[in-house]
């Protein structure tokens, strides 16, 4: 039997992920969660043999969570479910030892399927994420740009960013200055959205 965690913040959605799963004679979903910072007390409490994570998910990403599981549960495997419009998650997602990385709009026997390969140890990606993956390229921004980013999206002023990040206003908004331009936008918004859109943050 292989046991599941589904972390989905759109309750329809996760519902019926857990509907859809809970139909396969090995399978067992041993836990349901909504949000990115309850996935690991969670996964300790239940131990799952498979993590089938949302990126976008309230408190902390998926990816995050994947890299604690990987880090406090490494026999509990992790599969990303995410959108083409996001290639740029791949490389995060490997660098956070994600296991599988498959498509939201796929086919449910490729999801079935790649729970099934990824709990006998062997790694399942998409191949049109690769192909956009590659289109894409590596993100331009260092990883203390990309936090910078990723907290001005929250929409919090940069004396905020500055005191979560322990750094000073004046730094904060030089990240900023060079996300904006590595990005190719004209003010932090667009450089948010060009950001989130290719995966970077």
């Amino acid at each position: 039997m292989i046991r599941l965690l589904v972390a989905e913040d759109m309750p329809i959605l996760r519902k019926a992920l857990v509907a859809l799963l809970s139909l396969e004679p090995d399978f067992e979903v041993v836990a349901e969660v909504e949000r990115g910072d309850e996935i690991l007390s969670r996964a300790l409490a239940v131990q799952p043999d498979v993590a089938l994570l949302d990126i976008d998910l309230p408190g902390s990403d998926g990816l995050s969570a994947a890299h604690q599981l990987h880090q406090e549960l490494p026999d509990c495997r992790t599969i990303v479910l995410t959108g083409l419009s996001q290639p740029g998650n791949l490389l995060r997602a490997l660098t956070a030892h994600v296991r599988g990385f498959i498509v939201k709009d796929a086919p449910a026997d490729t999801l079935i399927d790649g729970i099934r390969r990824v709990a006998a140890g062997q790694r399942v990606i998409d191949p049109d994420l690769v192909a956009a993956a590659l289109e894409t390229g590596a993100s331009p921004l260092t990883p203390r740009e990309a936090d910078v980013l990723r907290a001005a999206a929250e929409g919090i002023s940069t004396t905020e960013i500055g005191s979560r990040l322990f750094l000073s206003p004046a730094t904060v908004r030089n990240y900023l200055s060079n996300a904006i331009a590595k990005t190719g936008a004209s003010n932090r918004i667009g450089a948010i959205r060009t950001a989130r859109d290719a995966g970077w943050i």
